[in-house]
């Protein structure tokens, strides 16, 4: 059976930056291991599976697969495969529209705007808020496994914590951009330190304050173990678990906050990730993630 799919760099307005996925529009009768060997196969960070809904209030199903595991909600393939259903059903048309994306994490509200000769922007309302996560936390093992010294460990009243909104992520603050540079990442003394979370083993998303872009309000990288690959340039579900960080040690003020961040610059896929968050009350009542995304690649799977 021939197959479409789709190669989208997401988080980005230009080809070859950002963060790679693909969207396999045809994927109602694959089974998961099936899906999973195709995932292996296109050895991205993420690719998604398109299925019908079963509410028919909603655009589609999606499932989403590392080359190591499924996952249950993830940034880059909701922003990408929002867009690419967009694209697919309305062509080069100047429109704004709105889908859900039935995930596993549950309903993922989109917001898409379509625009003739421009990038295409999507964003979506988390599914849900971040949430900390209490477990004690070794300072000199996670700056170990870094290989930074403890004492770049932090910025401000930034410390290590976990956070999650969907799928768990240690937050590792680091002093500056040239800590975050230097850095190099060593998945086995990460793997003897670092807590499991839901049975799996936390990743690590490295951030700090600022940015080689001027438009960047932070810098940041992310590592992943036990999914296939080792460094990712662009993370949305990670900047959702950021966004519960940022309001608890930054003591976000009651109003509208928007935040720009930017990864994958080391690796050559500069990616920018757009964060908005309103407070109300001293928390945080809505959060959304954006970002743009431009087709790289189309093709069939013969399978």
């Amino acid at each position: 059976m021939a197959r479409s799919y789709s190669v989208y760099d997401v988080f980005t307005d230009r080809k070859l930056a950002g963060n790679p996925l693909a969207v396999v529009f045809d994927g109602d009768d694959l089974r998961d291991d099936a899906m999973h060997a195709i995932a292996k196969e296109t050895n991205l960070s993420e690719t998604v599976f398109v299925q019908p809904s079963g509410n028919p209030a909603y655009t589609a199903k999606i499932r989403i697969f590392t080359p190591g595991r499924e996952l249950p909600f993830a940034g880059h393939p909701t922003v990408g495969t929002a867009i690419a259903l967009a694209e697919r059903a309305h062509g080069n048309s100047t429109i704004d529209l709105v889908s859900v994306l039935e995930e596993n994490v549950g309903p993922v509200r989109c917001a898409v705007r379509l625009r003739e000769g421009e990038a295409s922007f999507a964003e979506f309302d988390l599914p849900r808020k971040s949430q900390q996560i209490a477990m004690p936390l070794d300072k000199l093992g996670i700056a170990n496994a870094l290989s930074l010294k403890t004492m770049e460990i932090g910025f401000e009243n930034h410390v290590p914590s976990l956070w999650s909104a969907g799928v768990p992520f240690l937050m590792v603050p680091v002093h500056d951009v040239g800590a975050a540079q230097r850095m190099d990442f060593d998945p086995q003394l990460w793997e003897a330190t670092v807590p499991f979370v839901d049975g799996a083993l936390a990743s690590a998303y490295i951030y700090c304050r600022g940015g080689v872009n001027h438009v960047a309000k932070f810098h940041a990288r992310m590592f992943k173990s036990g999914m296939g690959i080792v460094e990712d340039p662009a993370t949305g579900s990670a900047v959702a678990a950021l966004s519960g960080a940022i309001h608890h040690f930054d003591r976000l003020t009651d109003g509208h906050h928007g935040v720009m961040i930017e990864q994958g610059v080391e690796m050559g896929r500069p990616s920018f990730i757009h964060l908005h968050m309103d407070v109300e009350g001293g928390a945080i009542s809505n959060a959304r993630i954006g970002g743009q995304a431009v087709r790289i690649a189309s093709g069939t799977l013969d399978l």
